[in-house]
C-alpha cells in the first residue's frame, strides 16, 4: 500500500492567473471587474496565462472593443457583459484580467 502525502497540492500544474501590468491601470484605466453596472469601457489590454488570454480574445475581448456591464449575480460573480452586440458572462477573476479605459 502506498503512503499518502501529508499535503496534497490541488492542480499543482496549474499556473496562477497573471494580472495585467500595473502601469496599465491608472486614473483613466480600470479592470473590467471594478466597473459598475451600466458602465462602459474600451478594452486596452488582456492579461492572464496564454490559454486563458487567448480564450478571452476569442470571445471578443480585443483591444479597442467597447464593453458594457449589464448586471452582476447577487454575490458579484459572474458578471454579464455586452460585447459586440452579444451577452457574455465572465467570472470576476477573469474580468480582473481585462484592462479598460472608462467611457462616459
Amino acid at each position: 500500500m502506498a503512503a499518502v502525502p501529508s499535503t496534497v497540492a490541488l492542480e499543482s500544474n496549474a499556473a496562477p492567473l497573471s494580472r495585467p501590468r500595473a502601469h496599465l491601470v491608472d486614473a483613466s484605466h480600470s479592470t473590467l471587474d471594478s466597473l459598475a453596472v451600466g458602465a462602459r469601457g474600451r478594452v486596452r489590454a488582456v492579461g492572464g496565462e496564454p490559454g486563458l488570454r487567448r480564450r478571452l480574445l476569442e470571445m471578443g475581448m480585443c483591444r479597442g472593443v467597447t464593453v458594457e456591464v449589464v448586471r452582476r449575480a447577487p454575490f458579484g460573480d459572474p458578471i454579464e457583459l455586452r460585447v459586440r452586440g452579444y451577452a457574455l458572462s465572465l467570472r470576476a477573476e477573469q474580468a480582473a484580467l481585462v484592462v479598460v479605459s472608462v467611457e462616459g
